[in-house]
């Protein structure tokens, strides 16, 4: 927890970073939001009505706001990229619905989790309604590439739900097959909703590949601090319960470290496969996983490895001039590891 915290303290106006992508993208934005609006309507009133609890309940919309801004970074003039990151936002919404279905969350943005009021099938089917406009959308842009980047994008983040899912309880889990479950459910997204923005503008492939290589990095980084608070945060920063993974049994980075340091001790060891392999949990073991991954440092650890990934993000932009665009991005790679959400 203290690193996270000291991240924090000497990061420079982190939500300063986002304000400020916000106000170069306000006015794309603000038609992203109509649109979402519009073509989530239905004649039947449970699905705008369970989709509108989901989107209209504060989410950043970071992700839209990626293809907006790599769609200016890139001069790009026209208005596909609307349509684009409204997809990419109807997308985002769709997974989160079907994973808090999976997960049996029972918060999602600090208020209850749609499945949660109207139940599981309702929230899964409305998920997939929001798949079918994301098509739909995309299909409006008339870019075959377009369509294969974020229909790829879609098929790789349902990959990495299904390896996390299969590595729920496996204390085995590497370092390595982490970030590849990171990659695919939550930067695969990132990466896609960058490069698309660069790729309606029609111009040098270079620049599509840097945004998407400054999508992915971002994302990872992204992951890597949403799991360092599950374990150290606060309910109003996160949107959802402290602990969450915890109880659900997920393997992430804090435990894979404070798991592998702990080797040796009979005693953690087998904490840990009481929690988490088995499932066993009682009230104050989550405090004392805290009080485990505090002691090796896996915040610490984990934190650090975010800011490689931001680094990478800041390195994929140098092929573009400096511009207030440029340096809101730099910025916000930089808020994804000192935010205090």
């Amino acid at each position: 927890m203290r690193a996270v915290q000291k991240i924090i303290a000497g990061a420079s106006e982190p939500k300063g970073a986002v304000e400020r992508l916000l106000r170069l993208v306000e006015g794309d934005l603000n038609a992203v939001n109509a649109l979402i609006i519009e073509r989530m309507q239905s004649t039947v009133p449970l699905i705008p009505e369970l989709a509108g609890h989901l989107i209209k309940s504060g989410g950043k919309r970071l992700r839209p706001m990626l293809t907006l801004a790599a769609a200016q970074l890139c001069g790009y003039g026209g208005q596909a990229h609307i349509h684009l990151a409204t997809a990419v936002e109807f997308i985002h919404t769709a997974t989160l619905l079907h994973d808090d279905v999976i997960d049996e969350s029972a918060l999602r943005r600090g208020q209850a989790a749609a499945h949660m009021i109207w139940g599981n099938a309702p929230s899964v089917l409305v998920g997939d309604f929001l798949f079918a406009r994301a098509f739909e959308l995309m299909v409006e842009a008339d870019s075959l590439r377009v369509l294969k980047i974020l229909a790829h994008a879609s098929a790789v983040i349902s990959e990495g739900e299904v390896m996390q899912l299969s590595s729920v309880r496996d204390l085995s889990i590497s370092d390595e097959t982490y970030l590849k479950i990171v990659s695919a459910k939550t930067a695969a997204l990132f990466a896609a909703a960058a490069e698309v923005g660069a790729v309606v503008v029609r111009g040098e492939a270079s620049r599509e590949q840097a945004l998407h290589a400054y999508g992915h990095n971002l994302g990872i980084a992204f992951q890597l601090v949403d799991d360092a608070l599950d374990y150290s945060g606060r309910e109003a920063m996160m949107g959802k319960a402290v602990g969450d993974d915890f109880r659900e049994g997920k393997l992430t980075l804090p435990v894979i470290i404070a798991y592998a340091k702990a080797q040796g001790n009979a005693d953690e060891v087998a904490f840990w496969q009481r929690t988490m392999a088995e499932r066993h949990q009682s009230e104050l073991d989550l405090t004392h996983a805290i009080h485990l991954i505090d002691k090796h440092q896996a915040i610490a650890a984990t934190a650090a490895r975010a800011k490689e990934f931001a680094d990478e993000a800041c390195k994929a932009l140098e092929a573009f001039p400096d511009t207030p665009m440029k340096r809101a991005l730099v910025d916000l790679a930089e808020f994804c590891v000192s935010r205090a959400y």
